[in-house]
């Protein structure tokens, strides 16, 4: 039997709630719990009802979305619905699964709650099979320093070196930026400014002009802006 994710629908417009709702209706994984109006009734209905996922319009009555997200400890996963593009950085910093713009079709909606899927079995990967004990051997001094890739924080160029930073140490080796883009896994590495690189399973946090890793703050870059919130806000 396929698992059903008990949806809450929290828009105050009829007519995009009947969207959703068909659209909800039209996926065979989803099922609809609760609809409400605004953010006081779906408290409420997060205190009665096991939701797993939530479909959040921003511009609410009372409290907006946002704001109501930052009520929730432990939140649902969430998929903003709105009319408005500005938010979209913002929300981000909210771990959102996805960000639909309306008028939302049918196919980008299936692409968001399908996200859910896809997250949930990454998640469940990492859970259950250590990771990989992948390495380069990079080039200090006088000698080639053995590094395991899991290790790795982050890493800053400096001219023609880079620094690449661990819990427990920092290495220097003459490097272009480029060149260690091409080293390592695009999978495990993200590029968020001209001058940064960072490891996504290492990030504690960010927001749209900076990430915080073990306590520092890396700035992103403008043109770079877009790239990060597409790679670690799903």
């Amino acid at each position: 039997m396929t698992f059903q994710y008990n949806c809450l629908i929290v828009e105050d417009e009829p007519l995009a709630v009947e969207v959703i709702q068909d659209y909800i209706f039209q996926v065979p994984f989803l099922n609809i719990t609760a609809i409400c109006n605004d953010a006081i009734h779906a408290m409420e209905v997060l205190q009665k009802e096991k939701i797993d996922l939530i479909f959040l319009d921003i511009h609410l009555p009372k409290i907006k979305g946002l704001d109501f997200l930052k009520t929730l400890k432990i939140p649902p996963k969430v998929i903003i619905t709105s009319a408005y593009h500005e938010y979209a950085l913002k929300s981000y910093e909210h771990n959102v699964i996805d960000y639909l713009l309306k008028p939302i079709e049918f196919s980008r909606f299936l692409s968001a709650v399908n996200k859910i899927k896809s997250i949930e079995t990454q998640e469940t990967i990492i859970g259950n099979k250590p990771l990989e004990n992948e390495y380069q051997f990079f080039v200090v001094g006088k000698k080639k320093v053995k590094l395991y890739l899991n290790e790795i924080l982050y890493i800053e160029g400096q001219k023609e070196y880079v620094h690449i930073y661990t819990a427990s140490k920092n290495i220097i080796t003459k490097l272009q930026m480029t060149e260690i883009v091409e080293m390592l896994p695009k999978a495990d590495f993200i590029r968020i400014h001209r001058s940064f690189i960072v490891a996504k399973s290492k990030v504690d946090a960010f927001s749209a002009t900076e990430i915080e890793i073990n306590n520092k703050l890396i700035p992103i870059g403008r043109s770079y802006k877009e790239l990060v919130v597409r790679t670690l806000g799903t």
